[in-house]
């Protein structure tokens, strides 16, 4: 046991504080990429809602390809691909190289893949939402824009709550993906852990626990969010 403490320990004789900046990295990675998940998600959701029949087609093929590639390939294709387009696209403005670091490219990855799912949770959040919430608003002569801010949104985020708290932390065990890109996360830092010590199980054991420590501290934020959303909703 000693010895197992001892390979958590702080500074140079451990890999705790290596484990740490892993654990820092997911969790920043994560909420760096929630909002922009969110927005792109929304805007599809939107879209897929319009009567303009070129946005909801639009929308149904953005979802269809981002929920129907592999994960880990689509942070490739991200990865390597945008590290082609933007060298190329800065080469032809500024006459050099452009290089997409792994933090961006794991961010925009995981970006695309939670918002084709969180455009499903927004959409069935916006048939919740009764046709005469607008023709209220309408009624007291709010545009289309602060119906939407004032009426629908505050709705729309109560109804879709509960999918998108799911999606977090589908998001949260994700971030392990961008390891394979060399960013420093949990995982890589464990894997490097374990390619030294040669302790696979402690480390990977260490890693599991983590990450449940992660969810279900999460969870308990969710719950308290969720509680906040509803209140003034009386029991249904």
């Amino acid at each position: 046991m000693a010895n197992y403490m001892e390979l958590l320990a702080f500074g140079d004789s451990g890999w705790g504080d290596e484990l740490a900046h892993g654990v820092l990295v997911t969790v920043t990675l994560a909420l760096a990429t929630l909002p922009l998940g969110l927005l792109i998600g929304f805007l599809i959701a939107v879209a897929k809602n319009s009567s303009e029949p070129l946005l909801r087609k639009a929308a149904n093929v953005y979802t269809t390809i981002f929920r129907g590639l592999p994960e880990l390939l689509t942070l490739f294709l991200i990865y390597y691909g945008g590290q082609m387009a933007m060298s190329a696209l800065w080469r032809l403005l500024f006459g050099r190289a452009f290089e997409v670091n792994s933090y961006l490219a794991g961010m925009i990855a995981l970006a695309l893949m939670f918002s084709s799912y969180a455009s499903e949770v927004f959409l069935s959040a916006f048939k919740g939402i009764t046709v005469g919430q607008y023709e209220g608003a309408y009624a007291l002569g709010l545009s289309r824009f602060r119906t939407m801010l004032l009426i629908i949104v505050p709705q729309l985020v109560r109804l879709a709550l509960p999918g998108l708290s799911n999606l977090w932390l589908i998001l949260l065990k994700d971030t392990s993906l961008v390891s394979v890109i060399g960013l420093t996360d949990l995982l890589r830092n464990t894997n490097i852990a374990v390619g030294v010590t040669k302790q696979a199980f402690f480390f990977f054991f260490v890693a599991c626990s983590l990450y449940l420590v992660m969810s279900i501290i999460s969870s308990v934020g969710l719950r308290r969010i969720s509680a906040w959303a509803e209140r003034g909703q009386g029991r249904r």
